[in-house]
């Protein structure tokens, strides 16, 4: 496991001031003899720290997949996989599949297919809470649209929640990517929309556990 860099600022931060609230602890319940307020204020700051660092986590993965295997881009519960009206870039009609990441989830999204990137668009927004369907239209979010080498395209989009403020991308059109390498972050629950072509396999089902990297959420046929 390593620390994602995104997280390098504010683990600092965040440490400093539990550290100073450690300290500020100890000499204010240590002086007056108060030891169980000190024990409980101290789990505290130490859960509050643990906390902080395995939200910023990347786990080591051996990354395995086919070339027409769709990756799950990021780790959380399936939430939505229905047929609907694309609204963005395509004009036909997809399979979303939608992934809700809670706070204890691994934060760091991934490319789900090997291909050249067509269209990236950050737009501002709304937070509602991640699970809401206005979120997918609403919130704060990014759109990236893969070309698969098959010619085929899939659009993922990074999207904000009531809680995450900061959505983080790293490619840009024309960019050649492979499944499974990092390509973007979103800071503190939030969620991922697939659209996939209509007549692609799908491999989950709404309320599945996914995994970024390990789950196969679909097929490109």
């Amino acid at each position: 496991m390593k620390i994602h860099r995104e997280g390098f600022q504010v683990i600092v931060i965040g440490y400093t001031i539990l550290l100073a609230l450690a300290v500020l602890n100890f000499y204010l319940w240590k002086s007056h003899h108060i030891d169980w307020v000190l024990y409980l204020i101290t789990g505290i700051i130490l859960f509050l720290g643990y906390l902080i660092t395995q939200f910023f986590r990347i786990p080591n993965i051996n990354f395995h997949a086919g070339e027409n295997d769709i990756m799950s881009p990021a780790d959380g519960k399936v939430v939505v996989v229905e047929e609907v009206e694309a609204d963005e870039y395509f004009t036909d009609r997809r399979i979303q599949i939608s992934i809700f990441m809670s706070i204890w989830d691994v934060h760091c999204n991934f490319n789900p297919i090997s291909g050249i990137i067509k269209y990236v668009k950050y737009h501002p927004g709304k937070f509602f809470i991640a699970r809401n369907p206005k979120s997918s239209t609403d919130n704060e979010r990014t759109s990236i649209v893969v070309e698969h080498k098959s010619g085929q395209e899939i659009l993922h989009k990074q999207i904000a929640g009531a809680v995450a403020r900061r959505i983080c991308y790293y490619v840009q059109e024309g960019d050649t990517v492979k499944a499974g390498t990092e390509y973007g972050f979103i800071k503190f629950g939030s969620r991922i929309d697939l659209l996939l072509p209509l007549g692609t396999e799908v491999n989950v089902k709404i309320g599945e556990k996914v995994k970024g990297r390990v789950t196969k959420i679909g097929e490109l046929k």
